[in-house]
C-alpha cells in the first residue's frame, strides 16, 4: 500500500524546499522529493550567491512578492540562526532609457522604493572600483545584495524536517497520475500518494507535466570566479554587488568575499539544452569571451581569466516572466516554472504561494501575472493533450 500525505512535493531546490518548508509550518503531513542531494550543483539552485533586490527593473508587479520575500528570508534567519541575506547594496549601470535603469526607477516611482541616482562626481568610495560607459546612468539601491543559495535551500529543508516533514532524497519520479481523490506518484524507490501536489523540478519541468506542452527553453549558464587585483572589491570594505546593461550583453557580479576572487557572469545568452542530464559541465574560453570584455571595460581591477567556474541552467518561459499556477486539469496541484534566472530572491513567498495554490485552490498573493494562460505563454503552448 502506497504512502498517504497530505502534500508531496516534487524537487526540492530552492522553490520546492520553500514550499516544503511552508507546508510543514502549516502543520501538513508532507513528503518532499529530490532526485539529487540536497543543495546540490546540478540543477539551477548552487553557485554560492544570487543577488537579491527591490527595485525589480523586470515588472513592477514583482515588487508586492520581494516585499513579502524580504520578511520571509530574515524570518528564516531568525528561527535558523543564520545569516542568508547580505544587503551589500546593488549598484546598476546602463543607458538611462533602457530596461535596468529606467525599469528600476519605474519600480521605485510605484512602490516608493529607496534608489539613490550616483553621479559621476558620487563615483568613488564603494563605486571605486568600476568603469562607466559613458552616457551610462548609474543608481544604487542600499536594501539590495545577495543570497547565499546552497544556505538557503539547507535552511528550508531543515527547517521543513524539524517540523516534521519528510524528505526523499536521491530518489527519481518517474511519473504521477490521479487515483480516486489522490495522486499517485511514482519514484524509483516505490509510490506515494497524496490530496495535493507541487510541482518545482526546474529544467525537468517538461517531462513530469509533458500534457501541458509548456513553451519551456533550457540554457546552459556558466559562473566564474575570476582574481582580483585590489581591495575595492571586499565585501568586508563595502563594495556592492553589480549589474551592467552593456551593448553586447547583461553582466553581473558580486563583491569578493574570500579578498581573493569575485563572481561574475553574463545574465544574456546561453546555449540551449537537450536534456538536463546530459548537461556540459566543462568550460572553456569561449564561454568567458563577452564577459571577460566586459570585466576589461567596467571592472578593471580584476584579472579577465577565471581560476574557478560553475555550471548551471536557466528554464525561460516566453517573456522571461515565471509561470506560477494551478494545473488546469487538476484542482489540488500546483506548479512553478519558467524562473529564467532571475527567480531565487522569491523562493519563500513563491513556495507560500504555492502551497495555498495546491491546498486551497487560491492565494492572495499577486500572482495573476504569472498564469499560465496569460497571453505571452499561450500564443507559444501548442494544443495540450489530454491529461
Amino acid at each position: 500500500m502506497s504512502a498517504r500525505f497530505d502534500c508531496i512535493v516534487l524537487g526540492l531546490g530552492g522553490f520546492g524546499s520553500a514550499a516544503l518548508y511552508h507546508a510543514a509550518a502549516r502543520g501538513l503531513k508532507v513528503l518532499g522529493i529530490e532526485q539529487f542531494s540536497i543543495g546540490h550543483d546540478l540543477g539551477s539552485s548552487h553557485g554560492e550567491s544570487r543577488i537579491i533586490r527591490k527595485a525589480y527593473f523586470e515588472h513592477p508587479d514583482y515588487v508586492p512578492l520581494l516585499l513579502r520575500a524580504y520578511e520571509l528570508w530574515r524570518d528564516l534567519e531568525a528561527a535558523e540562526e543564520l545569516d542568508l541575506l547580505h544587503a551589500c547594496g546593488l549598484m546598476l549601470a546602463g543607458p538611462p532609457e533602457g530596461e535596468t535603469i529606467a525599469g528600476a526607477r519605474l519600480a521605485a516611482r510605484l512602490h516608493n522604493l529607496r534608489l539613490e541616482t550616483v553621479s559621476p562626481a558620487d563615483r568613488g568610495g564603494k563605486f571605486a572600483g568600476f568603469s562607466v560607459p559613458e552616457p551610462f546612468d548609474v543608481v544604487f539601491e542600499p536594501e539590495a545584495g545577495f543570497l547565499e543559495v546552497e544556505a538557503c535551500v539547507g535552511a528550508h529543508v531543515d527547517r521543513a524536517e524539524r517540523m516534521g516533514a519528510r524528505v526523499a532524497a536521491d530518489e527519481v519520479v518517474f511519473d504521477w497520475c490521479k487515483v480516486g481523490n489522490a495522486f499517485r506518484v511514482r519514484t524509483s524507490r516505490g509510490a506515494y500518494e497524496s490530496g495535493a501536489l507541487i510541482l518545482t523540478t526546474g529544467a525537468w519541468t517538461a517531462g513530469l507535466l509533458a500534457s501541458l506542452s509548456l513553451p519551456l527553453t533550457v540554457v546552459r549558464k556558466p559562473q566564474f570566479w575570476f582574481p582580483v587585483r585590489s581591495h575595492v572589491y571586499a565585501e568586508e570594505r563595502g563594495a556592492p554587488a553589480f549589474y551592467y546593461e552593456m551593448p553586447f550583453g547583461l553582466f553581473y557580479g558580486f563583491p569578493s568575499r574570500d579578498g581573493k576572487t569575485l563572481k561574475s557572469a553574463e545574465h544574456s545568452g546561453g546555449e540551449p539544452v537537450a536534456d538536463p542530464a546530459q548537461l556540459d559541465r566543462s568550460v572553456d574560453a569561449r564561454d568567458w569571451q563577452s564577459l571577460a570584455r566586459f570585466l576589461r571595460e567596467c571592472v578593471p581591477q580584476v584579472d579577465s581569466e577565471p581560476v574557478r567556474s560553475s555550471v548551471c541552467m536557466y528554464t525561460l518561459s516566453p517573456d522571461h516572466h515565471f509561470i506560477v499556477d494551478r494545473h488546469p486539469a487538476y484542482e489540488h496541484v500546483a506548479f512553478g516554472a519558467g524562473f529564467s534566472g532571475h527567480g531565487f530572491k522569491f523562493t519563500p513567498v513563491i513556495g507560500e504561494a504555492l502551497v495555498d495554490l495546491a491546498i486551497k485552490g487560491q492565494t492572495s498573493y499577486p500572482v495573476g501575472f504569472l498564469s499560465v494562460n496569460r497571453d505571452a505563454v499561450a500564443r507559444s503552448t501548442p494544443a495540450a493533450t489530454s491529461p
